[in-house]
């Protein structure tokens, strides 16, 4: 039998996607029921324990399969946006979400009880979190939790236009591995996050990303050839944006934090600790625009 990856195939030793029949060995297989995120943000972990690791975060809103839930307090789920299989607290999970109206195109956004800015907060959002309007109210959206103001919200299907601006606005987000928010953040999650705000699908990982976006740049990887902003660089574990010819965004853990820097120090410190290099540069089919 092919060999699944397990991140973004739903299979345990005595469980299965039954879509999978065939396909893998397992003791059990389990027709998904469709559910959604109901918190701001909810950790997908690599076991059922507050303490296992990260492996991501699901956004609000967004929907889920659930194959498992243990009466503990934890479902063994995937999310239907990039296919990404782990433990999500129970309490994150509620009904399948209705089609999103809005997207929240601030950094971060505040939940308010009320449609007024003096009321405490009830909670926060992130870039990118999709949302379904109930109705509007002056300067204020309703959503189920609350209300966001309208100022932070951008229709559903508008897509940004430059996507390494959008990674601009994450500069000094601490790094957190797993993380996917204006909160915390690791280098995948950033580029998926940006990308996707673009209009563009990516996969979760570094390794998957550099199988799946754009176009390989030509040539021996240790030449470094010419570069333009919005090219990406692999290291074996690790992902970088061009924000032109000579500086790289990244989540990284040596800053821990996003941080724009020239490529060439990046490379150097990176040999010089770990002896790697840069594995590949790859390149979108359309060009990004100039750095402003």
């Amino acid at each position: 039998m092919t060999e699944l990856d397990p991140r973004v195939n739903a299979i345990r030793p005595d469980l299965a996607d039954a879509r999978l029949k065939g396909q893998v060995e397992t003791r059990h297989f389990a027709e998904g029921r469709p559910g959604g995120i109901v918190d701001p943000v909810a950790p997908l972990r690599v076991g059922p324990r507050p303490d296992a690791r990260l492996s991501t975060e699901a956004l609000l809103g967004e929907p889920v399969t659930v194959f498992d839930a243990d009466g503990e307090g934890w479902a063994w789920a995937q999310l239907d946006r990039d296919r990404y299989v782990g433990y999500v607290p129970a309490g994150a999970l509620g009904p399948a979400p209705a089609a999103p109206t809005h997207r929240v195109r601030a950094l971060r956004s505040l939940i308010f009880p009320a449609p007024d800015i003096k009321t405490p907060p009830a909670g926060w959002l992130t870039l990118g979190t999709r949302l379904t309007a109930l109705e509007t109210q002056g300067d204020f959206v309703r959503i189920a939790r609350g209300f966001v103001h309208a100022g932070h919200l951008e229709p559903a299907a508008y897509r940004e236009k430059d996507p390494v601006a959008v990674a601009e606005r994450f500069l000094g987000t601490p790094y957190l591995w797993g993380g996917k928010t204006a909160f915390g953040i690791d280098c995948s999650g950033l580029v998926q996050v940006v990308l996707e705000a673009a209009g563009y699908a990516a996969p979760r990982d570094s390794d998957m990303q550099e199988q799946a976006l754009g176009e390989a740049l030509p040539g021996d990887p240790n030449q470094f050839p010419a570069l333009r902003r919005g090219d990406f660089v692999f290291w074996k574990g690790h992902v970088g944006m061009m924000l032109d010819d000579t500086f790289l965004i990244h989540a990284n853990a040596h800053h821990m934090a996003v941080a724009s820097e020239p490529l060439f120090a990046a490379i150097e410190r990176v040999h010089a600790k770990t002896g790697a290099l840069p594995t590949s540069f790859r390149r979108v089919s359309a060009p990004l625009p100039p750095r402003p």
